[in-house]
């Protein structure tokens, strides 16, 4: 009887340790808010790029010693990054928050888990130590009342020996990630305090450049007159600018459609002679009475004349070059190596003067002097104009889409030539009077003009 409950006692607390070791796996890292995190890091760096090409283009117009409509373009840009910069920031340091919250969180559940943990192995070890001779071992297995149950106790056994090593194991790796998140929080923290301290030099610099924007503008309003005019004047070139374009794309799209319709009527006129020739051959057996004449009529030689479509079908190269261009929306690469859009497309209000609305068929560009424009897809170039609003324009297409490059001077390219992508095409001009450089790059699908900052890589 005492051997009985001896024994029973043995298996019950050992099958009771045995179901006890619960080993709970610590909380694995965040990788969308990692990626969400690196993404505000790449955006952060892009826009101080853009305030250091703003600064450079600045002092451009600082040197012309006048204060001009290219100085509050470049500040308003400036203030608008800066903007945007404080805000990426205000997001990243959001992103640092979430990530130190759920690093918080794990670094409790890893402490429930160590101390669960320690408190199991404990009573192992306490275990361990009462019934370590052999000898109760062996009274143990000898106890079962058949050999099923000598076997299975001898598991139980080996299953308790290796749940100690396991749990040693689980013990100093779950010490490790701790000692891991800890310091992984307070890199946090402290990316978190530098962050602050950056949000704070930037908002300071941005109210001395809101106080720069006021005495620009202030300066300018005092010529308000003298720009209404200039610019109704600017309205007027960019007008005849834009139907300048117009004309040159539908004598392109013509001279394309008389292209087409030469190469069809060779192709049906090759196609007739072909069938006058085969007919002329037939006819030449049948009268030597090798072919017996059974089907000759007039239908032999009669021919089909197909009427030229009016709008001729793209060639495939064409075709294919169009598609490629459209499949790359939102991926064509800049017109300038470092730039800044300081105009968008559509209508919008003048910076200088309220109420005066502008168009702009395409994007402005604005750069530092000496900067090159470059073909933004691969084709061939179809134009090279003087553009009514001075400098010069190049027109290249790409199947049925053309990229448009105004203000230009010192082409690099002829017409006809055929261009790679990110290939120069020419220098862009420097205006003295608003002390800027800058180019106009349009995107145009026919006859039809479409915003370009929907297909340049990261224009938003």
């Amino acid at each position: 009887m005492i051997l009985l409950k001896y024994k029973r006692n043995r298996i019950g607390l050992l099958i009771a340790i045995i179901c006890s070791l619960v080993f709970v796996s610590p909380v694995s890292s965040q990788h969308s808010q990692k990626n969400s995190k690196k993404d505000l890091e790449s955006k952060k760096r892009r826009i101080n790029d853009e305030i250091k090409e703003i600064n450079s283009m600045l002092r451009e117009t600082k040197a012309n010693k006048k204060s001009s409509i290219g100085a509050l373009v470049n500040i308003n840009m400036k203030l608008e990054k800066r903007l945007e910069l404080i805000r990426t920031i205000n997001a990243e340091i959001r992103e640092i928050d979430k990530e130190a919250k759920k690093n918080e969180q794990s670094i409790d559940q890893l402490k429930n888990n160590l101390e669960k943990l320690k408190k199991e192995y404990a009573r192992m070890i306490v275990f361990a130590q009462r019934n370590q001779d052999s000898y109760s071992v062996l009274m143990f297995i000898f106890a079962a009342e058949n050999f099923s149950q000598a076997y299975q106790r001898l598991k139980y056994i080996q299953q308790y020996s290796e749940f100690r090593k396991k749990q040693a194991l689980e013990i100093i790796s779950t010490q490790t990630q701790l000692i891991s998140k800890l310091k992984e929080l307070k890199d946090q923290r402290d990316e978190k305090n530098a962050l602050l301290g950056v949000e704070q030099q930037e908002k300071k610099t941005l109210s001395t450049e809101k106080v720069e924007q006021e005495q620009v503008l202030t300066e300018l309003q005092k010529k308000e007159k003298a720009l209404k005019n200039e610019l109704e004047k600017k309205k007027e070139d960019a007008i005849e600018l834009q139907a300048e374009i117009r004309r040159l794309i539908a004598a392109e799209i013509k001279r394309k459609a008389e292209e087409a319709a030469k190469a069809e009527q060779t192709r049906l006129l090759a196609a007739k002679n072909a069938k006058e020739a085969k007919a002329k051959e037939e006819r030449s057996k049948r009268d030597k009475g090798k072919v017996p004449d059974k089907t000759e009529s007039k239908s032999e030689i009669k021919t089909e004349k197909p009427e030229t479509p009016l709008i001729p079908e793209l060639s495939d190269e064409a075709a294919a070059l169009s598609e490629d261009f459209s499949n790359n929306r939102g991926k064509l690469p800049w017109p300038v190596a470092r730039g800044v859009i300081c105009e968008t497309y559509g209508e919008h209000e003048h910076p200088a003067i309220k109420g005066f609305m502008m168009f702009n068929n395409g994007l402005e560009i604005c750069s530092t002097k000496g900067t090159q424009a470059r073909a933004v897809f691969a084709g061939e170039v179809t134009s090279i104009a003087i553009s009514p609003t001075g400098g010069k324009l190049v027109i290249i297409r790409h199947g049925e889409y053309l990229s448009v490059y105004c203000n230009l001077e010192d082409i690099l390219v002829k017409t006809g030539q055929k261009v790679s992508v990110k290939q120069a095409i020419g220098s862009i001009m420097y205006n003295e009077d608003e002390g800027k450089t800058s180019m106009n790059l349009q995107i145009w699908k026919g006859q039809k003009t479409m915003d370009p900052g929907g297909w340049l890589y990261n224009s938003h």
